[in-house]
């Protein structure tokens, strides 16, 4: 009976070890006020809140935690529409993604939608099928093409070849 107890015992300590190393795959950002959605978990609804989110199970419907992060965790899949900070997605997602910030995909990742966000990345191997619209940096200045380009180029005709298209 004893040994019974042992061996129990060491199995919760492998499964233990288990979910401490996926805890551990979790970038820093996300390991302070985060809530996890669980492999055996099925959710169809809206989720809203103030803090970050993993999704390891299944999701159907739109997530709104627009300064936070979420990640579509390697087993997670998610359809719907996400509008957050940054979003990491390493599972199956088919939707729509609205990111304040970055949106990373990584190499495990099976993605199907539309992306609007500040920056991309995109890791070698993923699947990606989307429409992607990045935001333009607002400190950069672009020369405008139309009348100041027009104007510039008459600047640079020469009075004499000026004339002689007048005769």
């Amino acid at each position: 009976m004893f040994e019974r107890r042992k061996t129990i015992k060491s199995e919760e300590n492998i499964e233990s070890t288990e979910k401490h190393i996926e805890i551990e795959s979790i970038p820093m950002a996300l390991k302070e006020g985060k809530t996890i959605i669980g492999e055996h978990i099925t959710i169809e609804g809206d989720i809203r809140g103030q803090e970050n989110l993993i999704i390891e199970g299944s999701m159907r419907g739109k997530i709104a935690l627009e300064k936070h992060h979420v990640m579509v965790g390697p087993k997670g899949r998610f359809e719907g529409e996400i509008q957050a900070d940054n979003v990491t997605i390493s599972g199956h997602l088919i939707g729509n993604i609205f990111a304040s910030g970055k949106v990373k995909i990584t190499k495990e990742a099976d993605f199907s939608g539309e992306i609007k966000a500040k920056s991309i990345a995109v890791e070698d191997g993923a699947f990606l099928k989307a429409i992607i619209e990045l935001e333009k940096d607002t400190k950069k200045v672009i020369p405008a093409i139309g009348k100041a380009a027009r104007e510039e180029t008459k600047a640079t005709i020469t009075p004499s070849v000026a004339a002689g298209r007048a005769n």
